[in-house]
């Protein structure tokens, strides 16, 4: 397989994934057949985001006045590690630069999808913060 039917694969991917995550958002539900869909595309990772938002490990940290936001989302190992990631493309775990940036093996983090799958439903604890604490935030990453 060349590069280029590799990316062509990875952004029909994502092409789809956005189309379902944008149905989701509409009625904020998820049905079985959406379910399924997603696990096609992420596989484990989208099982580790599911039992995330069911356990309510999503926050979205919200700034004011700015109305910038981030997601915080707890991890699943034992030390329950908080990880702060933009949905759409980064995360600070270490899965997402190994997985996703260096070896190109998956679309994204369990982290991320949690993010997007909560952000989705509006399934997600809402932090309200300061444009400086969120700076400061940030600067941590």
């Amino acid at each position: 397989m060349t590069s280029s039917s590799g990316a062509s694969r990875m952004s029909a991917s994502c092409l789809v994934a956005e189309t379902i995550w944008k149905e989701i958002e509409s009625t904020h539900k998820v049905n079985d057949d959406q379910l399924w869909t997603l696990h096609f595309l992420f596989g484990k990772n989208f099982e580790g985001a599911t039992r995330i938002v069911d356990q309510r490990g999503v926050n979205k940290i919200s700034a004011h006045p700015s109305g910038r936001f981030i997601f915080q989302v707890t991890g699943e190992s034992r030390r329950k590690d908080q990880y702060l990631c933009f949905a759409e493309n980064f995360c600070a775990c270490h899965s997402f630069f190994y997985d996703v940036v260096n070896r190109g093996e998956q679309l994204c983090c369990k982290h991320q999808l949690a993010a997007r799958l909560a952000a989705s439903l509006g399934s997600y604890a809402e932090v309200n913060v300061s444009d400086e604490e969120l700076a400061l935030l940030l600067s941590r990453i």
